[in-house]
């Protein structure tokens, strides 16, 4: 006997939250399915703050950075969390909706326990729904983690970073730390590198 999973829409998704089915519960869904989300330990938590301001600062208004909040990726029926959605600068819009990948620059997870699900199931996520760009940095191999050319379904383009600077795609002009990125030194106080 073979075991279906159902597969839920993104309007089932919604319609759960609306009536509150979900509430207390932090879940985020991914191809359709409805998954639990680990807590966040507090290096995860504080290293995501700090490059979320980081980011802000560096970016100005070039970009909105969205901490923990929804994406919608309706090809792939999935509305994931990622730890920060670097994203247009449409505030109007997103009070009607999530961003839609067309105005996603580039996502960040921070991973430690949820390493193989970035890399895996999110990573091909991301590539299906045509993110340019997804950066996975790994908390516990001190490794930051560049996808970037989405193709069918995954990335071309596969970079692993421990030291040095890296510009994004969408704004070649501004230099990231990767040390920073790590929790190397206050990205608020710090001079720009």
């Amino acid at each position: 006997m073979t075991v279906t999973t159902a597969k839920w829409a993104l309007e089932d998704y919604h319609r759960m939250i609306e009536v509150g089915l979900l509430e207390g519960r932090h879940v985020e869904l991914l191809n359709g399915e409805i998954v639990e989300m680990p807590p966040e330990g507090p290096e995860h938590a504080q290293q995501s703050t700090d490059t979320a301001d980081y980011l802000r600062r560096l970016l100005g208004d070039q970009a909105l950075v969205r901490d923990a909040k929804p994406v919608t990726l309706p090809n792939s029926r999935s509305e994931p969390e990622p730890d920060l959605a670097l994203v247009q600068p449409l505030r109007a819009l997103y009070h009607t909706r999530h961003p839609y990948p067309e105005n996603i620059f580039w996502l960040v997870e921070y991973a430690n326990t949820s390493l193989n699900k970035d890399l895996d199931a999110k990573r091909k996520t991301y590539a299906w729904a045509e993110i340019q760009e997804y950066w996975v940095v790994d908390l516990k191999h001190r490794q930051l983690k560049v996808f970037r050319t989405p193709c069918e379904g995954d990335y071309t383009s596969e970079e692993t970073l421990t030291v040095g600077e890296i510009s994004p795609v969408a704004f070649p002009d501004v230099i990231i730390s990767v040390h920073l990125l790590f929790g190397g030194g206050n990205p608020v106080a710090d001079p720009l590198v």
